[in-house]
């Protein structure tokens, strides 16, 4: 697997807090990576060494097998969850002076703005301020003045925070285009569900330490519980038992729990063999939510 980003051991405190206690974590490249956890957890301090804003105290950071240094900044598009613009200025004049500071000439930087406001069909914003824009307006300028400048490594903190779900979708295409262009992104976020839609790996962090990471599949069936869900037809047997036990039923939905050594087939055969007639069977796997609340809660790691 080769790696955008590589932490080593990193550590940080402040004062007496310790906010990164020795995480370690890849992240692939050309992937949407979601950096998870709880407030408090350690994930803006992360952010803030990844884009060189503050320093780790011990480890090291790798962006595409370098060591972290000051040209890396240049490669990084950092959308933060808290708005970085500056209200008085006009749209247009801004995300130029943002695409100048990270190194593009000023006329391709026009260029590309006038395409990406093409896109999002805003072109009549050029000249607006941006405390004349809703919330959601502002997040696509934040966004745009993010991936302007074609960075390897995107890194965005609830990127649809005020977005309606026309606008969240046009951004979820645009993350998945730019990801097909050569950009890895990192996801951070306490949607949990759009982890699940979004995202192929994860690292969950807290108390400044990564407790889980992998991939998004793998995670769900490593905490799955053998819980099947079953639609039927026609009259409930009176006796269930054998390889599996029911948690809950209805007329028509009946939910069980199989065995450590019962696989799907057999146990579908004999649900088959009880006399009535199947609409739908599968196996419940558990949810990010889920998992995330169960590792999360009661954790104590002194």
């Amino acid at each position: 697997m080769e790696a955008i980003l590589s932490l080593d051991r990193v550590r940080k405190s402040y004062h007496k807090h310790l906010a990164v206690d020795d995480i370690s974590f890849n992240m692939p490249k050309g992937s949407i990576f979601g950096l998870l956890g709880p407030n408090g957890a350690g994930k803006t301090s992360l952010i803030r060494i990844i884009t060189t804003i503050t320093q780790a105290d011990s480890g090291q950071v790798y962006i595409d097998g370098e060591k972290l240094n000051s040209n890396h900044p240049k490669d990084i598009g950092y959308m933060p969850e808290e708005r970085g613009l500056y209200k008085k200025m006009k749209v247009g004049e801004q995300l130029v002076y943002l695409a100048q500071l990270k190194g593009m000439p000023k006329n391709q930087a026009k260029s590309s703005i006038k395409g990406w406001m093409e896109k999002f069909e805003i072109e009549d914003w050029w000249g607006k301020k941006i405390e004349e824009l809703s919330k959601g307006m502002q997040q696509k300028v934040q966004f745009i003045a993010t991936v302007l400048h074609k960075p390897k490594l995107l890194i965005l903190d609830e990127p649809f925070s005020g977005l309606d779900p026309i606008n969240t979708n046009l951004i979820k295409d645009e993350i998945h285009q730019l990801r097909e262009e050569g950009s890895s992104v990192i996801f951070s976020t306490h949607r949990m569900e759009q982890v699940e839609e979004i995202c192929e790996r994860i690292v969950l962090v807290s108390q400044g330490k990564n407790i889980l990471e992998g991939k998004v599949d793998a995670i769900k069936n490593d905490f799955k519980e053998n819980l099947f869900k079953i639609e039927f037809e026609g009259k409930l047997p009176n006796e269930l038992n054998g390889h599996f036990e029911v948690i809950s039923d209805t007329d028509k939905e009946l939910i069980i729990k199989a065995d450590g050594n019962t696989n799907s087939n057999v146990l579908l055969k004999e649900i088959m063999e009880r006399g009535f007639e199947i609409k739908s069977f599968h196996e419940m796997l558990p949810s990010l939510n889920e998992i995330f609340i169960k590792q999360v809660e009661g954790k104590s790691y002194e």
